[in-house]
């Protein structure tokens, strides 16, 4: 199909205006929007659970967190939970900081040394 001919049908299919996007990746999402009506689409316990992942809402906060970094071939998992207690090997710590200071005898970045700091920007 030409460029207009896949606009038109796009139009024509989902009733929205043509996403500005290549010309192939509109034949890829045309493809998907016409198996989608073919076939149901994506089922509805899957877009609960993207949905979920994707916005947890203000007031929910996950349940815990797990970080798992590996030091001279030993393996350190951190549990870090709702109320931001950081967990390892069986002891409560008061930051990423100290346990990355407790693992490596030396003074780290916490965030820095799990891998959650952003590179490029304050944590």
């Amino acid at each position: 199909m030409s460029w207009p001919e896949l606009c038109e049908r796009w139009t024509a299919l989902t009733g929205l205006p043509v996403p500005r996007i290549k010309q192939g990746l509109l034949r890829l999402a045309l493809a998907w929007e016409l198996q989608a009506s073919r076939y149901g689409g994506v089922p509805r316990r899957t877009e609960q659970y993207l949905e979920r992942l994707g916005s947890p809402g203000k007031d929910k906060a996950p349940s815990s967190l797990k970080l798992v970094r590996e030091w001279r071939g030993v393996l350190h998992t951190v549990e870090v939970d709702a109320e931001q207690r950081v967990h390892w090997n069986g002891q409560q710590w008061r930051s990423l900081s100290e346990v990355a200071r407790a693992i490596t005898g030396t003074r780290w970045s916490g965030p820095a040394f799990f891998g959650v700091k952003q590179k490029g920007k304050a944590a």
